[in-house]
């Protein structure tokens, strides 16, 4: 029989050593994700890589940590959390080390794939673990400890970064990892206390335990894998080639499956249905979609354009996308107590429309242009409107549906996000006309990251019409309105 974990107290060597574990796990997480659009331009040149190569830079980690992280969630509460988490941190590792000896585009592809999977183990592992170990009475403190630090490591990822860029190459982004899971690996041999869910298996009896919802994990996966595919190949191919076709097909039928097959498990579904008779838990998720969606073609495009057409160092570029995750961490408790008194639709209708207003102030930087007075007013104003949203929009979806599905409503939320992200990057190059090795050709970039605002700013102004429209104040709140650790309250983000 596994013995329930010790309720470790914040002032202990132990507690303090599973706090230091999960915050440098969650770090790497966090850095990574902060810091690989910073790279792509110097990353594309040395591997020859075209767009399409890019995209799948980011998209092969966004796709594998969008479709399995719920199911990373539970195999940590079926076989062990301690176990699992540091599964992930190994896996994670290893992949990063992958992805830093990568000599072409396709090898280091496949280890952004590896990456995201490990990633999917890593991520809900260190919040969970944290969520069991501790006393009731610190739990609250660990959290918040755990989030406070994890943004930090996401606001000096830039920095860092492009530090590393610039002084060394970028496969240091990716090697800055060992040291840190050496650490965590220690710490968490040594003070973490190991957990699972015992709950489910003394409800259900000896023998009666809930399977893995598999199917649903894959079918998501593959849904996401051919839709992404198509758009990312349909530039070079054209959209009636047959392997553009053949991906887009299969996307659609693994949509249509996951559906089928989720309805059919009911409540033991890694998503269960249910949660969709919530009108604004639906909603919700539809605006966290369009947000991200957003979030991940800005950053996409402003990165490559900063670098290749303006002509600025990868530090320089990383110290111009800092103020968005500045004002988040210093914004989004603020705004999600004032959520919490005046309801989400105000925030999350006039966050989005600020956010684009610096998207199109964003979209008239020129080749010569100054930081103070062409790049900061826009990063600036879609930080600020990003800081509206992200606090309420947790909390507003946390509320949305009831205590026992928190975790996969969260968990869904988180996976919508990224989905959003991987969905822009893939679709944004094909709809401003940007192929080949476009992106290292000022001329024609300059005409696509200007196009690729506007879509974005037009995401940002949907999400503020359905705000507007349809989102209401829950029936609930989450206490505080603060937000989930699992989104991005800093991501720019582990939600970036």
């Amino acid at each position: 029989m596994t013995r329930s974990a010790p309720a470790l107290r914040l002032g202990t060597v132990h507690g303090r050593g599973t706090l230091l574990a999960a915050v440098l796990a969650s770090g790497m997480v966090f850095l990574d994700s902060t810091v690989v659009n910073v790279a792509l331009p110097r990353l594309g040149a040395e591997l020859d890589a075209t767009v399409a190569g890019l995209q799948w830079t980011v998209n092969g980690y966004l796709l594998m940590l969008a479709a399995f992280v719920l199911l990373g969630g539970a195999l940590g509460d079926r076989f062990g959390r301690r176990r699992v988490f540091l599964l992930g941190v190994v896996w994670f590792t290893v992949a990063s080390l992958l992805c830093g000896l990568a000599q072409s585009t396709e090898w280091l592809i496949a280890a952004r794939f590896l990456q995201g999977a490990g990633g999917a183990l890593l991520t809900p592992g260190s919040l969970s673990v944290l969520q069991a170990s501790f006393h009731p009475d610190d739990r609250g403190r660990a959290i918040g400890v755990w989030s406070g630090l994890s943004g930090v490591s996401t606001a000096v990822g830039p920095f860092v970064g492009g530090w590393l860029i610039d002084a060394l190459s970028w496969r240091w982004i990716f090697f800055l990892n060992l040291p840190l899971a050496v650490l965590v690996v220690l710490a968490a041999l040594r003070w973490v206390p190991e957990s699972r869910d015992e709950a489910e298996s003394r409800t259900r009896g000896p023998g009666r335990r809930r399977r893995f919802d598999v199917a649903g994990a894959l079918l998501g996966a593959l849904a996401l894998a051919g839709v992404t595919y198509a758009l990312i190949d349909a530039p070079a191919r054209g959209f009636d080639s047959a392997p553009v076709l053949v991906a887009a097909l299969v996307g659609v039928a693994g949509a249509v499956a996951f559906v089928l097959v989720e309805r059919r498990r009911g409540d033991a579904a890694m998503l269960p249905t249910g949660l969709f008779g919530s009108r604004l838990f639906s909603v919700l998720n539809v605006f966290t979609v369009l947000v991200y969606a957003a979030l991940g073609g800005f950053t996409f495009f402003l990165a490559v354009y900063l670098q290749n057409v303006v002509g600025w160092s990868a530090l320089l570029t990383g110290l111009a996308m800092l103020p968005t995750t500045v004002l988040l961490l210093v914004g989004s408790a603020r705004a999600g107590a004032l959520s919490a008194r005046i309801g989400p639709r105000l925030p999350l209708t006039v966050g989005p429309v600020v956010a684009a207003a610096g998207l199109v102030l964003l979209r008239g930087i020129d080749p010569d242009a100054s930081y103070w007075r062409d790049v900061l007013p826009g990063v600036g104003l879609f930080g600020a409107g990003l800081t509206l949203v992200v606090a309420p929009l947790t909390a507003s979806v946390l509320a949305a549906v009831d205590d026992r599905y928190a975790g996969v409503a969260s968990g869904f939320n988180n996976a919508a996000s990224r989905a959003g992200g991987l969905l822009a990057v893939a679709a944004l190059p094909l709809l401003v006309g940007l192929s080949g090795t476009g992106y290292a050709q000022p001329g024609e970039l300059t005409g696509a990251y200007r196009g690729a605002m506007l879509w974005c700013a037009g995401l940002l102004l949907a999400g503020a019409a359905l705000a507007a429209l349809l989102i209401h104040r829950p029936a609930r709140t989450a206490p505080g309105g603060q937000p989930c650790p699992s989104l991005p309250a800093s991501t720019p983000p582990d939600r970036r």
